[in-house]
């Protein structure tokens, strides 16, 4: 699809820098650049849903389990 973006001249400069270094179109910078922009954001959105999810949740260890655990150790046991 093509599309028709306006860019700071600096900005489409360097990009068009980058691309000839890189061996590759503007067009291909642009997609990969954007393409990586959307993952970025996309994993920024999953860690905001999961914290939106697991803010009610508790942290920490059940008083049972912890106390199972206290009693494999053993009180004589060295570390």
């Amino acid at each position: 699809m093509k599309t028709a973006v306006s860019l700071p001249d600096d900005l489409f400069v360097s990009a068009n820098d980058l691309a000839k270094r890189q061996g590759m179109s503007r067009s291909e910078l642009y997609a990969v650049a954007l393409a990586e922009y959307l993952a970025k954001h996309r994993d920024a959105d999953v860690t905001s849903r999961l914290n939106e999810v697991l803010a009610d949740e508790s942290s920490g260890v059940d008083p049972a389990l912890r106390a199972a655990q206290a009693r494999s150790v053993g009180s004589g046991t060295k570390w």
